[in-house]
């Protein structure tokens, strides 16, 4: 489809309009500002990590601290994890936007950014460069004995330029940890 079938189309627009139908989408900011104030009086100011679940996914191990799902944060404009990489092990392999910095916490290992291995170890920062088509990456443990540790963090683009954010958003490959 070309991009102006993208955006065009009699039946997305009709689409549109249904959806607009009987509704006041001005007051419909008022009542979506009203829910967040209710939401911040209850939000935490500081997260207990050591509380935190740790959830396995197909990108590997990680630990949520600021997701954009999450409502308990008393801010939604980043996104934090952190990811653990077994001894010897990887991540998942996956097309990523960019925009996120990498802080290594512990270990030593690499990471590939679209095919070249960029070599890390502990106090290191690893930057995905923001491109329009994307970066695909992946982290490597080297050390066979000792786990490696992530601090990811990038800004929460996901509701103002949803998931994709115009480059893709997918996993390619699974890390052997998951089991799901």
């Amino acid at each position: 489809m070309s991009d102006k079938g993208a955006y065009l189309g009699a039946d997305r627009m009709q689409w549109m309009l249904d959806n607009m139908k009987g509704r006041n989408l001005w007051n419909e900011l008022f009542e979506m500002r009203d829910e967040q104030r209710k939401d911040l009086e209850k939000s935490v100011w500081l997260v207990k990590g050591d509380q935190l679940p740790m959830e396995t996914n197909k990108q590997g191990l990680m630990k949520w601290y600021l997701h954009p799902l999450l409502k308990g944060p008393c801010m939604n404009t980043q996104m934090l994890f952190t990811q653990e990489i077994p001894p010897g092990s990887r991540s998942g392999r996956m097309q990523h936007p960019g925009n996120q910095v990498i802080f290594i916490w512990e270990g030593q290992g690499y990471t590939t950014i679209d095919g070249q291995k960029y070599h890390w170890s502990k106090n290191d920062v690893v930057q995905l460069p923001l491109r329009l088509k994307g970066n695909t990456i992946q982290h490597f443990n080297t050390d066979p004995d000792k786990r490696v540790m992530l601090i990811c963090c990038e800004p929460n683009a996901f509701q103002s330029a949803w998931v994709d954010r115009g480059s893709g958003f997918d996993q390619l490959e699974v890390s052997p940890d998951y089991k799901g």
